[in-house]
């Protein structure tokens, strides 16, 4: 009997799947809404009599009903690095030139859309989804497994079986237009308020609670990059054709090309037929195809130089600018704001807009009372682009062009704490120097360190910090060591729990690495690259305190601008105290056993230049030895260049330049005996 119902849950759910499959995937219907509904009904009956039969890739968990209290966070096997966007055609005809002096075979674009949703990596282990993350911070994302599994065009189990045993594809789930109309629709009926745009109803719906709320929502996703270690070709598009057949959701619009013209045209294309898709695109997105002409090409820190995106020109709409208010940020940069008379832009209602800076609003002669024209800076980030002079009100009086607008002054004195304001020569923002005490500074520097990034203290987010600050708990990073049970308790929301998830979170905090603590200290330009420059070429925090200006400019990608800034940071006693209070509370500010045994005084006082392609390193991991052993890495040859690293395909210009200064020519193998 036990065995006749499993088959018959199995037989069942195939045939649920593979009508799934033909409406969701294909667009292809075979049977009806409610004949679909009695198969379904009938397989949710048969689980609940037979739970033992109830599997993880049912259809059933499409209907969902479980439960996500909290979203576990999960590292990323492969980072999610984000693209490089360009909005001009001739920066992507830079970019093909940059391909083709790396590359001199022949080559292929894949042209893609860019979807405007929330991004997905998927994994698979023998055809089974096992788990679904959010993109987060590139590192790590959220695990939101339960509510992926509700979206009915991704394959809980998939098709055929010449798939990898474990791989991950990703893409990006988004809300159809239809399906964001219907639940405004609703919304308006029960008077709640609308829901701003597709994509943000994405990302709020794909975080709900409740996953039985995301499979009512409707939900979508496009597939389009696999990535594993055993994928069936060697290049992506033809992958891309393999996850096709495996059951996914692979969009028809991607093609290859061998030009970029070819690429042209696919952006005229959609330019124009997007306004008929029924899901949102800001652009495309241009990859080169085999994978080793990418690992050719490499990485930068934050994107592949074999990709790039292009998003198409930002939709403008004109406006009442009522006011101007200034905001100052955690590195005291003062942004004027625009308050704007709320406009429709794009898919969102728009009430504030950036001015940027005082050259800005000097150049575009914003007034208070003009009709300006706003845009979305990459369809996100709303911004005045100009000003309709034809609608500035107009003077009394004889003159008959005077105006009754008087021109933008720029405030002199901080709007938060009354200090004047600076601005040194070559900088496009003034700032406010009270860094120390200025309290949008304070507590920003304070969110800054507890980010995810830097300190990562979980529990201590900016609503937290600024209850501890107003209540006069924490003044300074240093104070976040010192905080106190019995005094944490007496703020309005800490109960117990709260209070030692807190506590637990600044205790575990102590183990984060030297080069994310010096990140986490925000000193200005200190970035998350640099930071670990730094910790590498100095190996703890007195030798960078100690380093001079011309000392710092020895450290590769360090600039005088930045050198300056390190130097007054640590000349500052004030931050020199809030630094000793943090060793004390037993923070890393020196690199581990474990992270100096890779590294080395070897190459120190070298400088390198790495050119060409590589067999045993990518250049990436060849500069990062360099740096590990104490060398520096430059980006062009001169008479103090110590070495060239030449892989294959090294650049004739950069060879004969280095043998008219004398400069030595190395290889690959004479690199790695050095260091060895």
């Amino acid at each position: 009997m036990s065995e006749s119902v499993e088959h018959k849950i199995k037989e069942l759910s195939k045939i649920i799947e593979e009508h799934n499959y033909n409406y969701y995937v294909l667009s292809a219907p075979t049977i009806s809404d409610f004949d679909f509904d009695k198969l379904l009904e009938e397989l949710i009956q048969l689980e609940k009599e037979h739970p033992q039969f109830a599997f993880p890739d049912s259809p059933t968990q499409r209907v969902g009903g479980q439960i996500t209290k909290d979203f576990i966070t999960v590292k990323h096997k492969y980072p999610m690095l984000s693209l490089g966007n360009t909005y001009s055609e001739e920066e992507l005809k830079d970019f093909d030139d940059r391909v083709r002096k790396t590359i001199t075979e022949p080559f292929e674009y894949v042209c893609e859309l860019k979807y405007d949703g929330v991004a997905i990596g998927l994994t698979y282990k023998n055809g089974k989804l096992v788990q679904a993350l959010t993109r987060g911070d590139g590192e790590q994302g959220d695990d939101v497994t339960t509510n992926v599994k509700t979206i009915k065009s991704i394959p809980l189990t998939l098709r055929g079986t010449n798939f990898p045993d474990e791989f991950e594809i990703r893409g990006e789930i988004f809300m159809p237009r239809s399906s964001f109309d219907e639940i405004n629709r609703e919304r308006e009926e029960i008077g709640d308020a609308l829901l701003a745009n597709p994509r943000n109803a994405a990302s709020g719906t794909l975080k709900m609670q409740d996953s039985a709320v995301v499979a009512k929502r409707n939900l979508d996703c496009y597939l389009y990059f696999v990535l594993g270690e055993n994928l069936p070709h060697q290049s992506h598009y033809e992958n891309l054709l393999a996850a096709k057949s495996w059951g996914f959701k692979v969009p028809d619009s991607v093609i290859k090309v061998n030009s970029i013209e070819g690429v042209f045209n696919f952006i005229s294309k959609w330019d124009i037929e997007r306004e008929h898709l029924q899901f949102d695109i800001d652009g495309v997105v241009l990859k080169v195809n085999a994978y080793d002409q990418q690992k050719t090409l490499g990485f930068t820190a934050k994107s592949p130089r074999w990709a790039i995106a292009y998003k198409f020109k930002a939709q403008r709409v004109a406006t009442l600018l009522e006011s101007i208010s200034y905001q100052v940020g955690r590195t005291g940069a003062i942004t004027p704001v625009a308050n704007l008379k709320p406009v429709l832009l794009a898919g969102t209602t728009v009430k504030r807009a950036s001015l940027h800076n005082a050259d800005i609003i000097e150049k575009l002669d914003v007034r208070v009372g003009d009709t300006v024209f706003v845009e979305k800076g990459g369809e996100i980030i709303p911004k005045i682009i100009g000003v309709d002079e034809s609608k500035r009100p107009v003077g009394g009086g004889n003159d008959l062009f005077a105006t009754a607008l008087p021109p933008t002054k720029y405030i002199t004195h901080c709007p938060e704490c009354g200090t004047e304001l600076v601005r040194s020569e070559g900088e496009a923002n003034h700032y406010c120097p009270n860094e120390l005490e200025c309290p949008p500074q304070v507590k920003g520097r304070m969110e800054h360190f507890v980010s995810r990034k830097a300190m990562d203290i979980d529990s201590m987010g900016a609503e937290t910090i600024a209850l501890f600050y107003d209540a006069g708990l924490v003044k300074t990073i240093a104070d976040i060591y010192v905080l106190k049970k019995e005094d944490v308790l007496k703020l309005e929301r800490m109960a117990e729990k709260s209070a030692n998830n807190l506590l637990a979170g600044i205790e575990a905090s102590k183990q984060i690495t030297f080069e994310r603590v010096l990140y986490a200290i925000g000193i200005r330009h200190i970035g998350e690259t640099t930071a670990k420059k730094l910790a590498y070429y100095f190996k703890n925090i007195d030798a960078l305190a100690a380093a001079s200006v011309e000392e710092l400019l020895e450290v590769g990608d360090i600039g005088e601008k930045t050198a300056q800034t390190i130097v007054a940071y640590f000349a500052d006693s004030r931050n020199v105290e809030i630094i000793t209070r943090l060793k004390q509370a037993g923070l890393q500010f020196q690199l581990s056993d474990e992270q100096l045994t890779n590294t080395s005084d070897k190459l120190k006082d070298l400088s390198f230049v790495v050119s060409g392609v590589f067999s045993k390193f990518s250049r990436d991991d060849l500069k990062k030895a360099i740096e590990q052993n104490g060398g520096k890495n430059v980006g062009s040859i001169s008479g103090k260049t110590s070495y060239v690293i030449a892989g294959d395909n090294m650049g004739p210009e950069k060879l004969k330049k280095a043998e008219k200064l004398g400069v030595k020519i190395i290889s690959e193998d004479d690199f790695i005996t050095m260091i060895n």
